[in-house]
């Protein structure tokens, strides 16, 4: 085992729950880890629907980096398998969780894609409530014992490598990406656009 190995351990047991720990805790961190997730395609509908070409655009941006992030995430595990604590007896788990590879962590990976992206935009409430989000997730996920601390750490990189790619490409084509997709969301929902209940 390298040092790096032997540190992220050494830091998955020192947050990671124990049977000592109390009920409510777990509970919360259980929650935390598996639904917290979902403020992601609250947070890009509700800029949806409040309208401004900018917020839109802001929103199409995020759902290329995370797309791209996860796509990368896909090659990565398939490409190097890092067991998760669990498979290797470490630690206490406290969750049902799927024995694949830990690295990087996917909800640690939206999380990061879209507080950067929103930042970056400069849509600071949106980006800080998803930066926020994302800390109490990646707790969660080692708390709970399903995630190292490195698997968190990588998914901010891969957030940042994902960001980087797509950037440049936004620049060439993300406005009329952003067009089209707004024609196509007026022309289905033209009839609770008409009566007013959602913005057009």
């Amino acid at each position: 085992m390298n040092a790096l190995e032997a540190l992220n351990r050494a830091l998955f047991l020192s947050i990671n729950a124990t049977p000592s720990t109390p009920v409510w805790l777990i509970d919360a961190a259980r929650f935390i880890a598996d639904d917290v997730i979902y403020l992601v395609p609250l947070v890009l509908a509700a800029m949806w629907l409040a309208g401004g070409e900018h917020r839109r655009a802001a929103a199409v941006r995020v759902c290329c980096v995370v797309l791209l992030a996860l796509g990368i995430n896909q090659l990565i595990g398939l490409g190097w398998m890092h067991p998760r604590p669990f498979m290797i007896g470490l630690g206490h788990t406290f969750i049902e969780h799927a024995p694949d590879s830990s690295f990087p962590s996917d909800h640690g990976t939206v999380l990061a894609s879209g507080a950067l992206t929103l930042l970056l935009a400069g849509e600071r409430r949106y980006g800080l409530a998803m930066l926020l989000a994302g800390f109490a997730v990646a707790w969660a996920r080692i708390f709970i014992g399903v995630h190292f601390p490195l698997d968190m750490a990588g998914a901010v990189v891969i957030a940042c490598v994902a960001y980087a790619v797509v950037a440049p490409l936004w620049g060439m084509s993300g406005a009329a990406l952003t067009r089209g997709l707004v024609a196509v969301y007026r022309k289905v929902l033209a009839w609770p656009i008409g009566r007013g209940w959602i913005s057009s």
